[in-house]
């Protein structure tokens, strides 16, 4: 089962375990959000929603809140003497889609828990 979801602008197919960066939204990492613009839900028999599926969302876990890659934006008007630098960096928020929900189910599947980091014991 897969889904096209809107966020930010922009949509993305998405698969339940995909792990994909969208723009910035609101959300504590670790914790579940709920993407609700979703656009089709396909399976065995696609949904194409007018403009959005009713009822159907995807459930997301936030990972990480990280920043882009730097743009920059330099602009010259030639032989008038006169340069322009500047840059940006978008605000990204990475996610894990948990699963996909129709027909206004809440989400079942919690964050995943924390590995724990094993401490290499030094070999004599």
């Amino acid at each position: 089962m897969f889904a096209v979801i809107k966020t930010g602008g922009k949509q993305y197919r998405v698969v339940p375990d995909d792990v994909l960066e969208v723009g910035k939204i609101a959300g504590e990492v670790g914790t579940i959000v709920q993407l609700n613009e979703v656009l089709v839900v396909g399976g065995d028999t696609p949904v194409l929603g007018v403009p959005t599926v009713a009822g159907a969302s995807v459930a997301a876990e936030v990972l990480d809140h990280k920043r882009g890659p730097k743009v920059i934006a330099f602009k010259k008007r030639r032989r008038k003497n006169s340069r322009r630098k500047r840059g940006y960096r978008d605000e990204i928020t990475v996610l894990r889609v948990t699963e996909i929900l129709t027909d206004n189910a809440k989400p079942t599947k919690g964050p995943r828990p924390k590995k724990e980091k094993v401490a290499k014991e030094a070999a004599e």
